[in-house]
């Protein structure tokens, strides 16, 4: 039955009523991949309660990130005040830099079962867990005493919020694409992820913002002897803040649906996952690899790469990199709203090879040429909007009972593996070749290409 000119409401229950895609099927409506199970909602205009709705959880999803994010730019300091001041400096660093890694091997546990409890118990009620376990953990690492004041108990006391922290943001992400994703018509669930993960990318934006606004406010002994706490307070108030504004979303019509037809998920939702859709989950974990390489190697690891490799001053690189991932947070939205337009496929055949383009360009031309350097790499950053179009992949990829439990452990799972390792790979391919870090983006745009033509050959 084609659903497509019926009212919202009752299009959501024949999707609910009607089976789900299974490899071979043809599907239920444009750019439907087969293999992929898709029941969200019919196409009909965005209302102001849709807005409102990606108003607030892009709000909620730019600061949790800013509050995961923000320790990395005040490692330095932390380190000083939390760890015995006699261990050398290097020591220090790796101790540091391992509670923060810390984060990001929690995601996929974190992720996992709060993704449980969001297919059967609502996707509202986690999606405002995850902010609450934030903010309440960053304004926690703000107050903790230090090192010389409680001695093991502070470093230990900080691994402890880290490891909330990254519990908390593994079910954040792909708890914000599934709640707005079944909140939107089918015909815009591209614009409603690329503006959710705009979200994100603003708070990374945020974070050296305000970490810039501090430096610039205070001497380093103010920001080593205190002032590191204020970036820290801040993120957990606002989170505070975002967590009473989440309280005035509603539910998902369609986790409504399930619950009133007794249609959640009969079995552990993984279970189903990982037998069910392992075609999902490979595509799913493929995708998040091109997202995480090109968030972590253009975006996180380049202004260090222009001053190692090519004497770029940090200042200068940090000035671009602001306006890229400004560019990058534009990129999301727009990319978000072209793939509702021309489907998946042609989506990443399409912008996978723009970008790889793009970065070839920036990372050669920019070198020998300074003038290059900012036009080159906002345009970069811009295309590396291209991951504004995964979470539409994988939003479609798995039926509404296991929706929240695939996409998370896809998500999680791969960018644990494959975000925690590109900032320790890299450094060692560049120690064999100046531009492995150019060569692996390269790689991965050939791979999102690839994936893009498959699904093609796959849309309805």
């Amino acid at each position: 039955m084609d659903s497509r000119n019926l009212p919202a409401d009752t299009a959501r229950i024949i999707a609910l009523r009607e089976p789900a895609a299974t490899a071979g099927d043809e599907g239920s409506g444009p750019g439907t991949i087969r293999g992929f199970a898709v029941n969200l909602s019919s196409t009909r205009p965005l209302t102001r309660g849709d807005y409102k709705t990606l108003g607030l959880a892009s709000l909620g999803g730019a600061l949790e990130f800013y509050d995961f994010i923000i320790f990395v730019f005040f490692a330095t300091a932390v380190g000083q005040q939390f760890f015995p001041p006699g261990v050398p400096d290097w020591l220090r660093q790796v101790q540091t830099f391992g509670v923060f890694a810390v984060g990001y091997l929690v995601r996929p546990l974190g992720g996992i079962v709060m993704a449980h409890f969001g297919d059967l118990l609502g996707r509202k009620r986690v999606f405002t867990l995850s902010i609450f376990l934030m903010a309440v953990s960053t304004l926690g690492m703000g107050l903790l005493p230090t090192y010389a004041q409680v001695g093991v108990w502070a470093p230990i006391a900080l691994l402890l919020l880290r490891i909330a922290q990254g519990a908390a943001i593994g079910g954040e992400v792909p708890g914000a694409w599934v709640f707005v994703s079944e909140h939107v018509p089918s015909n815009r669930i591209g614009y409603a992820c690329g503006t959710l993960t705009a979200g994100l990318t603003a708070g990374i934006l945020l974070g050296s913002l305000v970490a810039t606004v501090v430096n610039s406010l205070y001497s380093p002994a103010e920001i080593t002897s205190w002032a590191w706490r204020v970036p820290f307070l801040l993120g957990g108030v606002f989170g505070l803040a975002s967590v009473y504004l989440r309280r005035l979303l509603q539910e998902t019509p369609i986790f409504r649906e399930l619950q009133a037809r007794k249609a959640l998920a009969a079995e552990m939702p993984l279970k189903t996952v990982v037998r069910d859709h392992r075609a999902a989950v490979v595509v799913s974990m493929l995708l998040t690899w091109l997202l995480s390489a090109a968030i972590v190697v253009v975006i996180l690891m380049t202004p260090a790469l222009l001053q190692k490799l090519h004497g770029v001053p940090l200042a200068t690189a940090l000035e671009a990199n602001s306006v890229a991932t400004l560019c990058l947070t534009i990129g999301c939205v727009i990319g978000g709203a072209i793939i509702d337009r021309i489907g998946a496929g042609r989506f990443f055949a399409i912008g996978c090879p723009l970008l790889g383009l793009s970065v070839w360009l920036f990372y050669t031309q920019s070198a020998a040429n300074p003038a290059l350097l900012l036009p080159l790499y906002a345009l970069t950053g811009f295309l590396v909007g291209v991951v504004g179009g995964v979470p539409y992949v994988m939003v479609r990829a798995f039926p509404a009972a296991v929706r929240f439990s695939g996409l998370s452990f896809s998500y999680n799972v791969a960018y644990a593996v494959f975000g925690g390792l590109t900032p320790v790979v890299v450094p060692l391919l560049l120690a064999v070749d100046p531009m492995a870090h150019v060569y692996y983006v390269l790689a991965l745009c050939v791979m999102g290409g690839t994936i893009g033509l498959w699904l093609l050959n796959r849309e309805g």
